[in-house]
């Protein structure tokens, strides 16, 4: 089933390099398919790299001579196992490599978390307008994090595909294990994670596990509702589901939830333009006057519970240079306030300066 698919990744991934390295085995010999691999690379432009692995003893290294009729320049002759013969291959490499400057270090990154097989590849291959990722009906298709550059439409930002995260309980394989790593890993490097749920299926516990771990992280978040065009609607369909959506994300509800189809394509780059936008949020600075208005303001609004009599004032404010949303608040009983009051200067924050779909980070400290 996969095979056509990962024939296409291959001529996907010679488009796109800058030097082909062949793999042949030396121990097999030349096979028709490595005859057929030659014809395709002949049609490349890109500099082409003959490597004759399992080149272990001096009769194999003999006998793979015979590579040298397949008719390519450059052949090298090597052992993976022991690493004989490498060097002269990463040497050759190390001079054709083009060092070009990496365009992609400050672009958004967006990352699509999710369980297995509730569309996340489908979701990608639909946002690009091309098959970039292999989709199949199997759970676990996706075994590692995938980037690609999206640029189109005046948007540019970088969409990480990854694998689908199980339960730990139900992780066997070595395999899905790895999987699942660096699918976290892809987590902790982004700037917005796009949760994609099974809308037929609902918010499950792992939906929610996946939600606190990148709530966690300080990262920003969009619920996709994927699978859209299989749910039975009303007219108030959508508003009900999203409405047990953010119940079963309390404390923090205030995250975009968008119904979608990749299938169907529907709805998929309004996603784009909310995940964004929580980007936006994410990034945004606040000047320290306009925090210090606005803390003066909630506070005749409603003042701090006292402690032991004596009154509670936030005197100062600042917003902390770090990538997300936290914030230091000044006072003079720091230990002594209370979560109510701490969840109520969240919330008007939110109100106040939009930070839809992110975690804010608030300190007491002693002034």
């Amino acid at each position: 089933i996969f095979e056509a698919a990962i024939r296409e990744q291959v001529l996907i991934a010679i488009d796109e390099a800058q030097i082909i390295l062949f793999m042949t085995d030396a121990q097999t010999g030349i096979t028709d398919l490595d005859e057929e691999v030659t014809q395709m690379l002949r049609k490349s432009k890109k500099p082409v790299l003959l490597v004759v692995n399992k080149s272990d003893n001096n009769r194999l290294l003999l006998e793979a001579t015979e590579f040298y009729s397949l008719g390519l320049e450059e052949v090298f002759f090597l052992s993976s196992m022991t690493g004989s013969g490498t060097g002269e291959l990463l040497d050759r490499v190390a001079e054709l490599i083009i060092d070009t400057p990496d365009e992609t270090l400050n672009l958004p990154r967006l990352a699509i978390i999710g369980q297995p097989n509730v569309g996340k590849s489908s979701l990608t291959n639909a946002l690009l307008g091309e098959e970039r990722h292999i989709v199949t009906d199997i759970a676990g298709t996706t075994r590692d994090s995938i980037d690609t550059r999206y640029n189109k439409f005046g948007y540019d930002f970088l969409l990480v595909d990854t694998a689908g995260i199980r339960r730990k309980a139900k992780v066997h394989e070595n395999i899905e294990f790895y999987s699942v790593m660096r699918a976290l890993r892809a987590l902790d490097e982004c700037d917005v994670c796009i949760l994609v749920i099974d809308a037929t299926l609902g918010v499950e516990s792992q939906d929610l596990a996946l939600f606190r771990l990148a709530q966690e992280r300080n990262k920003g978040i969009v619920i996709l509702m994927n699978k859209w065009d299989l749910i039975d609607k009303t007219t108030n369909t959508a508003r009900d589901m999203e409405l047990v959506v953010k119940e079963r994300l309390k404390p923090f509800s205030d995250v975009p939830v968008v119904f979608v189809s990749a299938l169907e394509k529907q709805r998929i780059f309004k996603a784009v333009e909310v995940a964004l936008s929580v980007y936006e949020n994410r990034t945004r600075r606040i000047r320290t006057s306009e925090l210090n208005t606005f803390l003066e303001e909630i506070q005749e609004q409603n003042q701090p519970p006292s402690h032991r009599g004596s009154l509670i004032k936030i005197k100062y404010g600042t917003q902390l240079p770090i990538a997300y949303p936290a914030f230091a608040l000044f006072c003079n009983h720091p230990k002594h306030i209370k979560e109510n009051y701490r969840n109520f200067i969240e919330n008007r924050l939110r109100e106040r300066f939009n930070f839809t779909g992110v975690p804010i980070s608030i300190f007491f400290r002693e002034k």
